[in-house]
C-alpha cells in the first residue's frame, strides 16, 4: 500500500512513508491516526515501488518497543488496535490494520536524537575528517564499523532538503535548553543500551538509532498501551537510574516518546555473527535498494527509477527477519 485517502478523516500531513490523519477521542481530545505505508525513501526521495508489509513491520516493531520501554519513559501511543479507534476511522480497518497507531498529540522536540555505538554512515565519515562526532573526541585509529569505548549521543535537524545535519550537544541545547537536552540525552543513551541488550540476545547488533520526542502537558493519557514492564527487561542499573534522576517532566510539560522505535528505517541493524570491523556491514533494512540504485548510477534526480523485483522481494526479507528476531513474533 503506497497511499491512502480515508473518506471522513483529515488528511494532517503526508511524510516519506507516513500518513498522518486528525483524529477526536470520544473525550474530545485531538488525537493523531499515524499511518505506515509501504512507500520506501533513498537519498532523499520517495522510490515509485514500494515493499510489501514495511509499514506493517515499522508499526508492528514499533509497538514492541514502545511495550518494552513503557516504564522507563511516556510514549504517544494510545492503541494500535483497529477496534479501539474513533468511529470514523473503523470504515477503514481493512486498510489500517497492522499498520497504524492511534497517538496522542504532542509538540515535537525540533532535535533528532541519535546514539551511536558502533561507527558507521555519516559518523565514520566526519570521524576520518577530524577525529571526532559531533563534537566528540574520539580515541585515534578506529576502523569503520569499530565499536565505540561507549554508546555517544549525537543530536540532529533536518535542513529544508530534508537531510539530516549533525550537531553537537551544545548546539542542541542552545536550540532547546540545555536542562531538556540533558533529560533526552539520557533518556536516549537508556532507550539504545535496553534495545542493545535484547538485540544482541536476538543475533542482533544496533550500530546507531534515532529517537524523536515530543512534549505535551501532564497528565500523560498515554503510554499506557502494553503491560507492565517484565522482570529483567533490559538496562544497565546506573542508566537506568541516571534517565531516571534526570526525570521525564519539563515544568508543567512531560517529554514523550514518539514516531518510531528501533526499526529498520530509524536504525542500523547488523547480524551479530558475521560482524567484521574494518568495513561496512551487511544490514537489515534497504541496503538492496541503496546497492541497486548505485548500481545503476542513478544521478539521484527525477525521474525516480522503479525497483525490479527481486531487490523488492530481498528487502521485505530483511525486514521481515528484523521484525521476527527482534520480537518473536509473526507479523499481523
Amino acid at each position: 500500500m503506497l497511499n491512502t485517502s480515508l473518506d471522513g478523516l483529515a488528511l494532517a500531513r503526508r511524510g516519506k512513508v507516513r500518513d498522518v490523519y486528525d483524529v477526536t477521542l470520544p473525550s474530545g481530545e485531538a488525537a493523531l491516526l499515524i499511518v505506515a505505508t509501504d512507500r520506501i525513501s533513498a537519498f532523499d526521495y520517495v522510490l515509485g515501488s514500494g515493499i510489501p508489509d514495511k509499514g506493517k513491520v515499522l508499526t508492528q516493531l514499533s509497538g514492541f518497543w514502545f511495550e518494552r520501554m513503557r516504564g522507563l519513559v511516556p510514549h504517544h501511543v494510545i492503541s494500535l488496535d483497529v477496534d479501539e479507534f474513533p468511529a470514523a476511522a473503523r470504515p477503514h480497518a481493512d486498510v489500517l490494520r497492522g499498520r497504524t497507531m492511534l497517538a496522542r498529540k504532542t509538540d515535537p522536540v525540533p532535535v533528532e536524537c541519535v546514539a551511536r555505538g558502533y561507527l558507521s554512515g555519516s559518523g565514520w565519515r566526519e570521524y576520518r575528517q577530524g577525529g571526532s562526532v559531533c563534537g566528540i573526541t574520539l580515541p585515534a585509529g578506529l576502523r569503520e564499523s569499530d565499536r565505540l569505548p561507549e554508546p555517544i549521543f549525537t543530536p540532529a535537524t533536518k535542513a529544508d532538503s530534508g537531510h539530516d545535519i549533525n550537531i553537537s550537544e551544545e548546539e542542541a541545547g542552545r536550540l532547546v535548553g540545555r536542562d531538556l537536552i540533558a533529560r533526552l540525552k539520557a533518556l536516549t543513551l537508556e532507550i539504545y543500551r535496553r534495545g542493545c541488550e535484547h538485540a544482541e540476545s536476538k543475533g542482533i547488533i544496533i550500530a546507531d538509532t534515532k529517537f524523536e520526542f515530543g512534549l505535551a502537558r501532564r497528565p500523560a493519557s498515554a503510554g499506557g498501551y502494553g503491560g507492565p514492564p517484565k522482570p529483567g527487561e533490559g538496562g544497565s542499573a546506573e542508566g537506568a537510574k541516571a534517565a531516571r534522576s534526570e526525570g521525564t517532566t519539563v515544568g508543567d510539560q512531560e517529554i514523550i516518546l514518539i514516531d518510531e522505535v528501533l526499526t529498520p528505517d530509524s536504525s542500523r541493524f547488523w547480524p551479530r555473527a558475521s560482524y567484521e570491523p574494518g568495513h561496512g556491514q551487511p544490514s537489515f533494512d534497504k541496503q538492496f535498494v541503496r546497492d541497486y540504485l548505485e548500481e545503476i548510477r542513478w544521478n539521484k534526480q527525477p525521474p525516480v527509477p522503479a525497483l525490479p523485483d527481486d531487490v523488492i522481494r530481498r528487502t521485505r526479507e530483511k525486514y521481515l527477519d528484523a521484525y521476527r528476531l527482534l520480537s518473536g513474533r509473526e507479523l499481523q
